[in-house]
């Protein structure tokens, strides 16, 4: 069977692509507590489950909610950002928003009238307990999110631009089909199909078009909201994510390290994902100064291209770089 969202031309119009490090934040935390897990996120998951083991986070009212034998969780936790790349901040403030019928709602549809007391205690007093998962999330993502963001943030807005070529190539069907095997759009209805549904059910869609929201820290599903008083979000898995957390992993090709030198090589292999000196530095046991040096020559010769992404400078490689990669 399917989900089902009514998505007519006006909503259409109107839906627009979003990045959000409150959804990275809590699918983090839905990864480290088993839930779809992801192969592609073990080398994060090994990192965080180390960080954690040596300075543990209260996330006392906050992993109740992610982390049970429901098969659901409430999802006013993430709700929809406002503009096309909101910050921390913003998400978290929206969050707190979330009106207080709202959260009563949400949490009797997934934990019923019987929950459990953190859950309970939430229902009785939803302003300060918002304000407590908002605490939670924020000291989340600090130690386990925002020392990688730059990376992500540059594997997202990839992801964005990929799509918005394919959205200007073959209009919305080719776009949604290009999402994830599973969602179709057809005949103004979007459809998320597979073995996850038993039966069909249609979104409670909420204002306006849908947010469309590229995932790297999260499971290999799309995941639609259901019901929202925010517009509804549709989140997908990110492009380019294989790559996301290799960097010094893969040897470089010996036809490459012949013409570069093992360390230039060695940088271009790890710039298939965008990084910065200090990953970059870290991840091949390189100073920052020598990386910065490889990296001036690498740019001069049209192998590697660097963008900044707020107070960051990420490098990637080119195209021609690709193809001095693939070389046998």
């Amino acid at each position: 069977m399917a989900l089902t969202v009514d998505l007519g031309v006006a909503e259409l119009a109107a839906t627009r692509f979003a990045i959000s490090p409150l959804s990275e934040t809590v699918s983090a935390l839905q990864q480290l507590g088993d839930r779809d897990r992801r192969p592609l996120n073990l080398r994060w998951l090994r990192w965080a489950v180390d960080e954690l083991a040596a300075r543990p986070l209260d996330l006392s009212h906050t992993w109740p909610l992610l982390v049970s034998d429901r098969p659901n969780w409430p999802e006013f936790l993430v709700p929809a950002p406002r503009g096309s790349g909101a910050s921390i901040e913003d998400d978290l403030a929206a969050l707190r928003r979330t009106p207080a019928s709202q959260v009563r709602l949400s949490l009797r549809r997934v934990f019923g009238d019987d929950p459990p007391a953190p859950v309970a205690a939430l229902a009785e007093r939803p302003t300060a307990g918002l304000r407590a998962i908002a605490r939670e999330l924020w000291a989340a993502y600090d130690r386990l999110i925002a020392p990688h963001w730059p990376r992500i943030r540059a594997v997202l807005d990839a992801d964005v631009t990929y799509r918005a070529r394919q959205l200007a190539a073959g209009g919305a069907q080719r776009l949604f089909a290009g999402l994830h095997p599973d969602l179709h759009w057809r005949d103004g209805r979007l459809r998320l199909e597979g073995s996850r549904w038993r039966s069909g059910l249609a979104v409670d869609r909420g204002p306006g078009g849908l947010v469309l929201m590229p995932v790297a820290l999260g499971t290999p599903y799309v995941l639609i909201k259901k019901r929202t008083s925010t517009q509804t979000t549709v989140r997908y898995p990110a492009r380019g994510v294989a790559t996301l957390w290799t960097a010094g992993t893969r040897a470089p090709a010996g036809s490459t390290v012949r013409l570069l030198g093992r360390v230039r090589a060695g940088l271009l292999e790890a710039l298939r994902s965008p990084a910065t000196t200090t990953d970059l530095a870290r991840a091949l046991g390189v100073t920052p100064s020598a990386v910065s040096q490889h990296l001036r020559v690498l740019r001069e010769s049209g192998l590697v291209a660097c963008e900044r992404s707020g107070r960051h400078v990420l490098y990637a490689t080119t195209a021609l770089g690709l193809s001095l990669l693939t070389k046998p």
